[in-house]
C-alpha cells in the first residue's frame, strides 16, 4: 500500500472557519425594480477562512480554502428557486434577496484525499439588527432605520478537525497553513459576541474575529456554568424545603 493512504494515528490537525450570512436593506429603488416587491434584504451566507484580510471589507476569507473543501452546498428555504445550491470553487458563498429569516443547511464537501465524511453545519439567517428599537423589542426596526445602523452580520467560528489523517492529505494540509488570528483587536468583534458592557465597541465596521475570543468565550461559558450551579442549589433548597413542610403535613393528619 503507498504510503500517502495510510492514516498517521495519533494526530489531529484542525482548519479554523466561519460560517454566516451578512445582509443589508434594499434600497427604495432596488425594491422598485425588483420583480418581488416585498423583498426588503439583500444577504450573503458564506464558509471562510476565520482570518480576515487587513486591507479586506469582509468577514473572515484571508485563506483559499479550496485546497481542502471540494464543494459546499447551502439549502436555502424551498421557496427559493433551486433551494440547494452547489458551490465547488471559492468564494464559497451565495447571494440572494428576502424579507423573511430561515434556517440555511451547510454541507461541506473535502477533497477526494481526505478520505472523510461531509460536515454538515446550521445557520440561522439573520437578517435584522442586534438591537431592537422602538417600544416593541421583539419587532424588527423600520427598514429606514435598519439602513442607517448598516449591514447586519451573523457569523460562527468553529474548528474542523481531521484526526488520524491519510499522509497524503496531512502532506496538502501543512502545505497550506492558515493564517493566524490576530492576538488583539483591529476591528469590532462581531456583534453577538460581544460582552454587554462592550457593545458600543462593536458598533460600525467590519467585525474580525480574534485570539483574544477564546478566552473571553471560555470566561463567558464559565459564568453561565456557575450561574446554573447556583440556581440547581437555590432549587435544590427549595426542594428539602417543600419536603419537610409535606413530611410535617402528614404528620400532623396522622395525630389527628
Amino acid at each position: 500500500m503507498s504510503t500517502e493512504r495510510i492514516r498517521v494515528k495519533g494526530l489531529s490537525i484542525y482548519r479554523p472557519i466561519i460560517y454566516g450570512n451578512t445582509a443589508v436593506v434594499l434600497t427604495p429603488e432596488e425594491r422598485e425594480a425588483h420583480p418581488s416587491r416585498e423583498y426588503t434584504h439583500r444577504w450573503t451566507v458564506a464558509v471562510r477562512s476565520a482570518s480576515s484580510a487587513e486591507d479586506s471589507d469582509i468577514v473572515g476569507g484571508a485563506d483559499d480554502l479550496g485546497y481542502f473543501i471540494r464543494r459546499v452546498t447551502f439549502k436555502l428555504h424551498e421557496t427559493y428557486p433551486n433551494p440547494s445550491r452547489n458551490v465547488d470553487k471559492p468564494p464559497f458563498e451565495v447571494t440572494e434577496t428576502g424579507w423573511g429569516e430561515f434556517e440555511i443547511q451547510i454541507r461541506i464537501t473535502f477533497i477526494p484525499e481526505a478520505g472523510e465524511k461531509p460536515v454538515l453545519l446550521y445557520h440561522h439567517l439573520k437578517l435584522h439588527p442586534w438591537t431592537a428599537s422602538g417600544a416593541d423589542a421583539d419587532a424588527p426596526p423600520p427598514t429606514d432605520v435598519a439602513a442607517q445602523l448598516g449591514p447586519v452580520h451573523s457569523w460562527q467560528y468553529d474548528e474542523i478537525v481531521f484526526t488520524d489523517p491519510f499522509q497524503q492529505f496531512l502532506n496538502t494540509l501543512t502545505s497550506h497553513p492558515p493564517t493566524q488570528l490576530p492576538k488583539t483587536r483591529r476591528r469590532p468583534v462581531p456583534f453577538h459576541t460581544a460582552n454587554p458592557s462592550s457593545l458600543d465597541a462593536s458598533k460600525g465596521g467590519v467585525p474580525e474575529f480574534t485570539a483574544a475570543m477564546e478566552k473571553e468565550e471560555i470566561q463567558r461559558l464559565e459564568e453561565a456554568r456557575k450561574s446554573v450551579v447556583a440556581e440547581q442549589e437555590k432549587l435544590h433548597a427549595s426542594l428539602i424545603e417543600k419536603e419537610k413542610e409535606l413530611e410535617k403535613l402528614r404528620r400532623d393528619l396522622g395525630d389527628a
